[in-house]
């Protein structure tokens, strides 16, 4: 699963549904597939937007990246309007996840890309386990 920055921001800052999807790779029950690109996005909103001190936001990443697996894509789609929402798209098929969990309305907007589903937070919560 790849889960957007606007997810990991929330998961870790805020808690409630994001949280505990976070929780369900920490259990070992979901595979989470990461990127530079959302790596970066998600430290930088953590000390912009969040407040976050800069050592904090980086330990935190450096945590991510150890627990994921993390890929590098050569090629990243033009499908979406917002570069960063290609480079999800390009993080996911690269790394075969099964799933974008996001907020972004333009991701969500696709359905699908290449055999990945995207979906809210509230959608993959409301899945039962086996799915």
């Amino acid at each position: 699963m790849v889960l957007d920055t606007n997810v990991l921001v929330s998961a870790l800052h805020f808690g409630g549904r994001p949280r505990r999807v976070f929780e369900s790779v920490l259990r070992g029950r979901h595979r989470l597939v990461i990127g530079p690109a959302i790596l970066s996005e998600f430290e930088a909103v953590l000390v912009k937007t969040c407040a976050w001190d800069a050592a904090r936001a980086g330990a935190v990443r450096g945590e991510l990246e150890a627990l994921a697996d993390s890929v590098v894509p050569v090629e990243v789609p033009d499908v979406c309007r917002d570069p960063d929402d290609n480079e999800v798209l390009a993080i996911a098929a690269v790394g075969r996840a099964e799933v974008i969990v996001t907020g972004d309305v333009d991701l969500l907007a696709l359905g699908a890309f290449e055999g990945v589903s995207v979906m809210t937070v509230a959608e993959f919560d409301d899945m039962p386990p086996d799915e």
